[in-house]
């Protein structure tokens, strides 16, 4: 059975400066009609950063739409057209202060597929060298260390809630294990 949903009518409800709400009619592969809201999103990026003594780089900063501070791997979000290897490596620098010399790359998750295209790439980096944070003017974070068994702690205990944190931590530690980790090669790491 084909399982396309086929695109009608597209009506876009609120256009936003990082998101745009859209209310589709589409056909059903049964033949009749329904509607899909829809948040298109450009994208966002993630990445797992590890130190030399084994720690792993996460920012603590307040999330508004929780309404409390939340502990997560160093990501943003994708301008319109942006390379999603270039924005790791940009978010890496400005939340953390670090550039790395290793660099793979763990896939992709989609967060929220009943709702949103919201693709977010996920990194890990190693070889880590300080360079100095450069935060946006409105973002506000601290820096924290833990070792990958604390962080894979925080996941199976419910401290970590963030799900690109949890996925990104659990793929690279799987893939770690498996001896599935390859460096990124040099034109897709510049």
């Amino acid at each position: 059975m084909d399982l396309t949903e086929k695109t009608i009518r597209k009506a876009i409800m609120y256009r936003g400066r990082i998101l745009n709400v859209r209310c589709d009619d589409v056909l059903l592969p049964n033949g009749h009609t329904s509607v899909r809201e829809v948040v298109d999103h450009h994208g966002g990026v993630c990445i797992l950063a590890v130190r030399d003594d084994g720690k792993i780089l996460f920012v603590r900063q307040f999330r508004y739409a929780y309404g409390e501070p939340v502990l997560e791997l160093p990501a943003g979000k994708l301008e319109a057209g942006e390379d999603p290897f270039s924005a790791g490596c940009r978010e890496l620098r400005e939340e953390t202060g670090m550039t790395a010399s290793v660099y793979y790359d763990l896939g992709e998750d989609y967060p929220s597929p009943g709702y949103t295209n919201e693709i977010i790439h996920l990194y890990a980096a190693e070889g880590l060298s300080e360079v100095g944070q450069d935060l946006d003017d409105d973002e506000f974070l601290n820096v924290e260390a833990y070792t990958l068994d604390e962080a894979l702690d925080m996941v199976y205990d419910g401290t970590l809630k963030d799900s690109k944190t949890q996925i990104a931590l659990l793929k690279y530690s799987a893939m770690k294990d498996r001896g599935l980790l390859c460096p990124m090669s040099k034109e897709n790491a510049e």
